[in-house]
């Protein structure tokens, strides 16, 4: 019998050895291998998305657990995950929450689809798919021979719950640059602030903004060095987060500008920020709420040729034909950055006003008549009293001398 134990304790610590590399939980039979997709498992849940990655195949390929990072942010080390040993195999965990989905770049795209509204009827609702990936970084020479390891994920939500649960309010698209050294990737946001000092992000209360509430947006750019600014061509609104919606509404574009947009600084840095008053859409008229989603086409351009691509307005420029070729104007192509949505209130109460309601305010020309009704009427009746008692005083001698009691006195 005591053998017997004996070589189960054998076997027992065989099996934790073999199953043991560097400290990890990996079994060499099951995981030296390169990663598959298979190797990431995603959660969709109600306040974050989890991520569940098997971290053997990274060990065995060269890889650490400080490699792995969010969309390539692997400078930020909130946008790493977390090794997780106590399971088999270990795993590396990432925790992305709703109410701060794009801080490591995450990208956010909205759709419309056929599906059940709030309601629980049928209608065209708007879905909200998040998605990303988790890659490792490139090394700082011109070989390797480790292989560059990337895992995609995404997560469908009903825009709505993303909005009530999350406020979400903006979404970054990614614009290349060619120079002289290459090619280079920035990343392009659009935020939406409560105030002109850009410190406080916009807060929409569950029944929406009041009409004419200003709201102001700010493009950001990161990756990106100082020879080049930010450059606002065209900003326009639309019901929908389809940036190719057909129903729009221009803010600005080149020198024609909405009257109640203010544009305070484009092409001068690294950041563009105007302003505007928010509205309704007349589709919605029959809806208590209008959404409105803020879209703008975006470029990066070199500072000093920036002056070059913004419009003078009220001035004439040069024509593009005398400019030399070495001159011309470096930019990027274009992105389309999209924020939104912005919920704003309809206005109205939904109740009707019944005529002659009090609480409805009184113009001049009302208050006239009604004081001259009403003095037309204090002159009537006190002329019918005046009658009257002219009548009673023809009649009292009558009946007196007849010796007629007459109910009419006292």
């Amino acid at each position: 019998m005591a053998q017997t134990c004996f070589l189960l304790l054998l076997i027992g610590n065989a099996i934790s050895v073999s199953t043991q590399f560097n400290g990890y939980n990996c079994d060499a039979n099951y995981h030296s291998r390169f990663p598959a997709e298979r190797d990431i498992s995603i959660y969709c849940g109600v306040q974050t998305i989890t991520l569940k990655i098997n971290f053997c195949p990274v060990l065995y390929s060269g890889y650490t657990a400080a490699d792995l990072a969010l969309n390539g942010q692997h400078g930020d080390a909130q946008c790493r995950g977390f090794v997780n040993n106590n399971t088999f195999p270990t795993a590396v965990l990432f925790s992305i929450s709703l109410s701060t989905l794009e801080a490591c770049g995450n990208s956010l795209v909205v759709s419309t689809a056929h599906g059940v509204n709030a309601y629980g009827n049928m209608s065209l609702v708007q879905i909200g798919n998040i998605s990303g990936y988790i890659d490792t970084p490139d090394p700082p020479t011109i070989i390797s021979y480790l292989p560059g390891l990337q895992y995609k994920f995404s997560c469908s939500y009903p825009l709505e719950y993303l909005v009530n649960n999350s406020q979400l309010a903006s979404s970054s698209a990614a614009v290349s640059v060619k120079d002289s050294n290459g090619t280079f990737v920035s990343t392009l946001s659009m935020i939406l602030y409560n105030d002109s000092t850009y410190s406080q992000p916009l807060s929409i209360p569950m029944t929406g903004l009041a009409l004419k509430t200003r709201v102001f947006a700010a493009v950001k750019a990161t990756n990106l060095d100082k020879r080049w600014n930010i450059l606002m061509d065209y900003c326009y609104t639309t019901p929908s987060g389809n940036p190719n919606d057909e129903l729009r509404y221009d803010l600005f574009f080149g020198c024609s500008k909405d009257s109640q947009t203010t544009v305070f600084e484009n092409g001068k840095s690294q950041m563009g920020r105007f302003s505007f008053e928010v509205f309704r859409f007349v589709k919605h008229r029959h809806q208590k709420m209008s959404t409105v989603f803020l879209h703008c086409v975006t470029k990066l351009c070199r500072a000093d040729d920036c002056i070059m691509l913004i419009p003078i307005c009220g001035r004439r420029r040069r024509r593009d034909g005398e400019q030399s070729l070495d001159s011309r104007p470096v930019a990027s192509g274009n992105a389309v950055i999209t924020a939104g949505p912005i919920i704003t209130r309809s206005g109205m109460n939904n109740k009707l006003i019944p005529i002659g309601n009090s609480s409805q305010p009184l113009n001049a020309l009302t208050i006239a008549l009604i004081s001259g009704v009403a003095i037309l009427g204090g002159v009537s009746v006190g002329f019918l009293v005046l009658l009257l008692r002219l009548l009673q005083k023809s009649r009292l001698p009558t009946a007196a001398a007849s010796g007629v009691w007459n109910p009419s006195f006292n």
